[in-house]
């Protein structure tokens, strides 16, 4: 693989996050594939593309396992070593070991990193892109209503269909959250998908009031969408970042896991949102998507 350019500033972020992620000293890219996952939804999919292809154009063969579902799947399989890398988020994968993430991406990493290598997992370095829970309404159901804030949820959640992913009453960041910080309680909870176009269509037609979406999804800002503001600080540090098998690193060496970290600390919240973007409301292959992004940050084959 030949790189174009990087920022000094991205240099030096990479530099740090090999020493802190690096494992092993072989350098071989023969061997096993590298069976990359994803969770099920288009920006998951997306960046799992964007590991997958830039680990096929240095010379490492891949398998894929697109679309395998939630954390509640993905996690066991990623252990077990039926999958070896996923896209996650620092903030919730945090959470889901056991942690207390909060606004701060580098101390919720190091604890989550710390926490998975436990179960032989670890990650590499985060993308400066967050996406996070994001509670959204239409414009007219904020009008209607004087919603700014999830606070200002409080007089009217006992009328309000709240949707969501069918994991979200469990989730702490999710509807759980909102009702142990918030302290709300709505008439409904509809399970959804996640954040994808069940949902979309359903806050669209008003078949619910409020709808857990994502923060870097493209379709608020096209729908005119209002997303409340948290402002009670419910929602923690979600930037994007590889986990990867202990194992694999070991295997493959340095190489690998300085290539997956430079990838990740290109992604940037601007394309992140342009590529959700073009997959959810284009409806243009996640794939097409992810080798483009490679194309333009420079990433050709070896």
């Amino acid at each position: 693989m030949r790189r174009i350019f990087r920022s000094r500033a991205v240099g030096a972020v990479l530099a740090l996050a090999i020493v802190a992620t690096a494992c092993g000293s072989g350098d071989s890219t023969e061997g096993e594939p590298i069976n990359v996952a994803s969770f099920g939804f288009n920006e998951s999919v997306i960046v799992a593309e964007i590991y997958a292809q830039a680990l096929e154009r240095a010379g490492y063969t891949v398998e894929r396992s697109m679309n395998l579902g939630n954390r509640e799947v993905v996690k066991p399989a990623l252990e077990s070593g039926e999958i070896d890398l996923v896209p996650e988020y620092v903030g919730t994968i945090n959470s889901f070991l056991g942690g207390t993430p909060t606004a701060d991406s580098q101390a919720t990493w190091d604890e989550a990193k710390a926490l998975f290598e436990e179960l032989g997992v670890t990650l590499l370095a985060y993308s400066p892109a967050q996406d996070k829970n994001a509670y959204v309404v239409t414009a007219e159901t904020a009008s209607a209503n004087s919603l700014t804030t999830i606070s200002d949820l409080a007089p009217v959640a006992g009328e309000f269909r709240f949707g969501g992913p069918p994991e979200c009453p469990e989730r702490e960041f999710c509807l759980l959250g909102l009702q142990t910080v918030y302290g709300l309680e709505f008439a409904e909870f509809v399970p959804l998908d996640a954040a994808g176009p069940i949902t979309i269509a359903a806050l669209e037609g008003g078949d619910v009031d409020l709808a857990l979406l994502f923060s870097s999804q493209g379709v608020i800002a096209e729908k005119g969408w209002v997303v409340l503001e948290d402002d009670m600080g419910l929602q923690p540090a979600e930037n994007l970042v590889p986990a990867i098998r202990m194992e694999v690193l070991d295997a493959y060496g340095e190489d690998l896991s300085t290539l997956l970290s430079e990838v990740s600390v290109l992604i940037l919240q601007d394309a992140l949102t342009e590529m959700n973007k073009r997959a959810d409301l284009d409806g243009e292959d996640p794939a097409v998507i992810a080798g483009e992004w490679l194309d333009d940050n420079g990433f050709e084959a070896s």
